[in-house]
């Protein structure tokens, strides 16, 4: 197969890259962070052109977004939503004329509608859907990371540690996630873009591992990783979802499961980052 990835430089991009290289698949790259000409947000993008006919299958992860800290200070304004809305409106115009296979990379925010983020996603998913491609939702996929400033919760906790040795935390650390290593997501997005033929696009497709986990606790993992280490939670409480939390549709456990543990995948992320 020969596959187009559209964020590849990004937090999912890169390692589902790398791991569709080592099963000896193609694949075609597509970063604004590698090169200006792959800029989604450009009307008309010869290259992106050129790309999506080309290949056998598409995977749109490319997105204007990060942690909890960079959406806080940027889903709001003005250029984050409208880079996402560019990027969306002339990447689903070339997929829709070459009539390419793809799944669109979502999220679980996607009906928070007090989140600039998950209204932009949910207006992704309503492209897909015209489009009769697949829509799938992830839950805090966590991985190696390039751009620190969009980081991650966990990335970000583990540079605290590493840094510092103290955790001060956005807030008091009470609300709950659901988080899923990037090698476990990468598996999934490979299955689902093999079986894409025969699933029931009607259905919702959670990419996560299922488990509740609060982001205190999370914190409390990482510092004991890192002798010393100081974990201060905020007083306030999460102001990213308001502690809104949705449950996982577990359809898609009927063709792959998760295998990396919470706390096996933050020794990896400690591993890739030393």
């Amino acid at each position: 197969m020969k596959y187009l990835v559209l964020g590849s430089s990004g937090q999912i991009g890169y390692p589902l890259c790398n791991f569709l290289r080592k099963l000896g698949h193609k694949v075609l790259e597509f970063d604004v962070v590698e090169d200006e000409l792959e800029d989604l947000r450009t009307h008309n993008n010869e290259l992106l052109d050129k790309y999506v006919k080309e290949s056998d299958f598409v995977f749109f992860l490319a997105f204007d977004v990060g942690g909890s800290r960079y959406l806080t200070k940027y889903q709001h304004t003005f250029n984050f939503f409208h880079n996402n809305v560019k990027l969306m409106s002339n990447t689903f115009q070339i997929l829709k004329k070459h009539n390419k296979p793809f799944i669109f990379a979502s999220s679980q925010m996607s009906n928070m509608s007090y989140s600039p983020y998950g209204v932009a996603k949910a207006a992704g998913e309503r492209y897909t859907d015209s489009l009769n491609g697949l829509t799938v939702k992830f839950w805090n996929v966590y991985g190696p990371e390039r751009d620190l400033e969009k980081a991650h919760v966990i990335t970000d906790f583990i540079l605290k540690a590493k840094n510092t040795g103290i955790i001060d935390m956005l807030s008091d650390g009470t609300e709950v996630r659901q988080f899923l290593h990037a090698d476990d997501c990468s598996k999934c997005l490979l299955a689902l873009s093999e079986k894409y033929d025969v699933l029931d696009k009607s259905k919702e497709y959670h990419v996560t591992n299922f488990e509740w986990t609060s982001v205190l606790k999370i914190a409390e993992i990482i510092a004991s990783k890192f002798e010393g280490t100081k974990v201060i939670p905020a007083e306030q409480k999460d102001l990213l979802q308001k502690d809104r939390r949705n449950e996982a549709d577990t359809h898609i456990l009927n063709f792959w499961k998760p295998k990396i543990s919470i706390e096996e995948g933050i020794n990896m992320i400690i591993e890739e980052l030393k």
